[in-house]
């Protein structure tokens, strides 16, 4: 994580300092911290922690920052330090703390200032900051501030106990500085529970000092039976001590190094970036709609008694495969005949197929009604058959506008279904086969052996079958029909273009159609526009013919919940945008 961890403090005789800080350098260490072996005298032990290879003798023996008094320096001047090192974490010559990370060759350095003066600059700023005006109630506790200039800050001040400070205690804070806002917002909970739990150990060690110290020297009694005395002559006489003074730890810079190195490399492990496609499409929505639906029944028959469904009322699947028949009815076949289905290849591989099957013409007159809605039946003594052409089928329409039912032994109406299977003997309504918005196809044994040519293995040929469609209200083949059924023949017609190719080309077809739906229903179901404004829209849309009217409106049918309770939900209600005027 690209961030600067650092320990600040309030010093009475200096306002806010900072004390110790730890940065991530994925570049070569600037000056004063190269990596050129040191006396043996500087040498610590290495330790690791979460991979990190942490040693303090990588930095040279230049002064650490604040023990020099020259101006170029980026730290403050020794005339500013605390005598008592109150506002010093380093002495003078120390070489800080570097670890490595193996897995990612990055360097964690920990020192008192940053060496970049811009860094130090935005350092600085944030400890004034986090100890003065960004405090959140009660002067103890995580608070949030920033901005794109100096960079976001998440800030947890805290007080340590120490006997000669007035109130006997100190202030402290851990900030935490990065660039990213978001990031640094979705880190909230990681960091206030890590920072947190070094918070408390700084304090328990600090609490454990300062009873020893009360214990042996009670300093409250003590300042009871003295005289008053002045607070200007105990700012120049009480300078803070220091941290490693209040919590007894020789080692504590070197165990805050370790804490904040692994901080920064944790933090930076459990947020991970992940390329998108885009927003989810309708069909995506739909599908997940559906499976949430399937859950719940599922979940609904687990916890009751099992009853059986009523007479021959065969189950319509929308969107996906599914069956479930009860012992009274045999509307589908047994389980073992549709494994042999699942096993096989499909009948009808693709559209390019079926258009070649049927003929340019026929083609045409199914794919018109498919894509209007109109009810779609086939009749056929194969299962397989049929499953294989509702399969190749539904790919031109959304998820949402398919409703099958694969084989029954009797008529279904069209509001349960738009594709229906069919045995060879059910008697159809005359009103159905005289309707305009109805298709028929019959399957009928070949007349002529090599009715139409092999296109695949003779095992899968369907040269053995003819192909009667009739309809109602026959499509002209004059006539220009919907848009989207345009493109689509002409996808199927180009040779150059293989079937992946052309599948993808459907794809993006029915996304294009579907946005189009969106607007359409916003305009029309959520504004409640009028007709002329409506028939402009459809003008700018490209759908202003009759065939693209009755396309969408049949697609709208095929939206997401998900999407329509959106749009219902973000409508501003008349009483509310008069009271707003």
């Amino acid at each position: 994580m690209n961030a600067i961890v650092a320990l600040c403090h309030f010093c009475e005789l200096h306002g806010p300092r900072t004390l110790f800080c730890t940065e991530v350098l994925h570049s070569p260490l600037p000056q004063g911290a190269g990596s050129g072996d040191i006396s043996g005298q500087n040498e610590q032990a290495e330790e690791e922690e979460g991979g990190i290879q942490m040693s303090s003798r990588i930095r040279s023996h230049s002064p650490a920052e604040g023990a020099s008094a020259d101006s170029s320096s980026p730290g403050p001047k020794k005339s500013d330090m605390c005598e008592a090192s109150g506002c010093r974490s380093l002495a003078g010559g120390h070489p800080g703390y570097v670890s490595h990370d193996k897995e990612t060759s990055i360097k964690y350095v920990s020192h008192q200032h940053p060496n970049h003066p811009q860094l130090f600059s935005i350092v600085r700023q944030a400890c004034v900051r986090s100890l003065s005006c960004e405090v959140c109630p009660g002067r103890e506790g995580p608070i949030f501030f920033g901005d794109e200039q100096h960079g976001f800050v998440f800030s947890h001040t805290f007080f340590i106990k120490d006997s000669l400070a007035r109130g006997f205690q100190r202030w402290y804070s851990i900030i935490t500085i990065m660039m990213d806002r978001i990031y640094l917002i979705n880190s909230w909970p990681f960091l206030l529970g890590k920072i947190r739990g070094i918070i408390d150990e700084l304090q328990g060690k600090a609490l454990k000092v300062f009873e020893a110290e009360q214990f042996g020297c009670p300093q409250r009694a003590q300042r009871m039976n003295t005289a008053f005395t002045p607070f200007l002559h105990q700012r120049n006489g009480n300078a803070a001590r220091s941290l490693t003074s209040l919590t007894n730890d020789e080692n504590l810079w070197a165990c805050l190094h370790t804490s904040f190195a692994w901080l920064l490399k944790a933090c930076g492990s459990r947020l991970t970036e992940k390329l998108l496609e885009g927003a989810p499409t309708e069909d995506t929505l739909v599908q997940m709609e559906k499976l949430a639906d399937l859950k719940e029944e599922s979940e609904g028959w687990d916890g009751s008694e099992e009853e059986e469904k009523p007479s021959s009322q065969p189950d319509v699947v929308e969107g996906q495969e599914l069956s479930k028949s009860s012992p009274e009815t045999s509307l589908m076949p047994d389980c073992n005949s549709w494994n042999v289905a699942h096993r096989r290849l499909s009948v009808f591989r693709s559209l390019r197929h079926m258009r070649q099957v049927l003929g340019a013409s026929a083609f045409r007159m199914l794919a018109w009604h498919v894509l209007m809605g109109n009810q779609v039946i086939w009749k056929a003594r194969d299962m397989d058959l049929v499953q294989s052409a509702f399969d190749v089928l539904r790919t031109m329409l959304p998820i949402g506008c398919v409703r099958i039912i694969p084989y029954s032994e009797q008529y279904e109406e069209a509001y349960r279904c738009n594709f229906l299977g069919l045995s060879p003997h059910v008697q159809i309504p005359p009103h159905i086969l005289s309707s305009e918005f109805a298709v028929l196809v019959e399957v009928r044994a070949a007349t002529r052996s090599s009715l139409y040519p092999t296109l695949f293995d003779d095992e899968q040929s369907l040269n053995k079958y003819e192909f009667v469609v009739t309809s109602g209200s026959p499509v002209a083949a004059d006539r220009v029909g919907p848009t989207i059924l345009n493109k689509i023949e002409a996808a199927l017609t180009n040779q150059n273009l293989s079937v992946d190719v052309v599948d993808q080309c459907l794809v993006c077809l029915k996304e294009e159609w579907m946005n189009k739906v969106k607007v359409l229903f916003k305009f029309t179901k959520v504004d409640s526009r009028p007709k002329e404004d409506t028939q402009k829209l459809l003008s700018i849309l490209g759908a202003a013919e009759e065939d693209n009217v009755k396309l969408l409106k049949f697609w709208m049918t095929g939206l997401s919940k998900t999407y329509k309770s959106h749009l219902m939900s973000t409508v501003r209600s008349p009483t509310s945008s008069e009271s707003r005027n």
